[in-house]
């Protein structure tokens, strides 16, 4: 069976700045995979370029073994493909509820995932769900856009920098829920900074400095030395 996603040799422009390089990724059915690097690393410009914000050449990016590097964004949704893009991207002018149901727009398809799933999920939500939904913390924020993509029921979710600025505990939370994300049916890659939380949960890794990958594989093949000259192209010091 083909991976559910595979990049070969992808490749991302910024107008005539290459933000990526060859970069050969693979997502299979059940797994969790996570994205480590430090700022500037290409993560954010390679779950673009899978979502369809980038447009590639098709063969750079499989879907299921089917090329849809060159798809635009909706299609690429349609395949049951959604994003929970970096800073989370609300609408402001509506609230949790109206934000959670446009997402379910992309997607005629049955699921597990429904409003009232998703307010199993994240219970606060139901409490806040006539709110406007930027007036929530970043957390509560946070989870309002991966609830918003799962009503799309996709089969594969990229979630981009989930933790950034948010408090510990809040992060915990969040984690907490993919567990029962992933035993609902979806494959995820996540995008992290945080290398002590993406090896706790994810089942392989792959490490990315300066729009390309330099580490990949279990989180148990690596000890600390490698993942910081993966992540830094320096010797070691302390991970944080």
């Amino acid at each position: 069976m083909p991976s559910l996603i595979e990049t070969r040799a992808l490749t991302a422009f910024y107008g005539d700045f290459q933000a990526i390089f060859g970069v050969d990724i693979r997502l299979d059915a059940g797994e969790t995979v996570a994205v480590i690097g430090a700022n500037g690393a290409g993560k954010s410009t390679l779950m673009r370029s899978i979502a369809g914000i980038i447009t590639n050449r098709a063969e750079m990016i499989l879907h299921r073994g089917e090329p849809i590097g060159a798809l635009a964004a909706p299609d690429v949704v349609r395949r049951g493909i959604a994003l929970v893009p970096e800073g989370r991207k609300l609408f402001s002018s509506l609230t949790v509820e109206e934000n959670l149901q446009v997402g379910a727009y992309g997607r005629s398809v049955d699921g597990p995932w429904t409003l009232d799933s998703i307010y199993r999920l994240f219970p606060i939500l139901k409490e806040r769900r006539r709110n406007p939904a930027t007036a929530l913390s970043g957390g509560q924020q946070q989870m309002v856009a991966i609830g918003r993509a799962l009503m799309s029921n996709p089969d594969i979710l990229l979630c981009d920098e989930l933790s950034l600025g948010l408090a510990p505990v809040v992060i915990k939370d969040i984690y907490a829920a993919f567990s029962k994300i992933s035993a609902a049916g979806a494959a995820i890659i996540i995008v992290e900074q945080d290398i002590a939380q993406a090896l706790k949960v994810a089942d392989r890794v792959y490490c990315m400095m300066e729009g390309r990958v330099t580490l990949s594989g279990q989180p148990a093949e690596f000890d600390r030395a490698d993942i910081h000259a993966a992540y830094f192209g320096a010797e070691p010091n302390e991970l944080h």
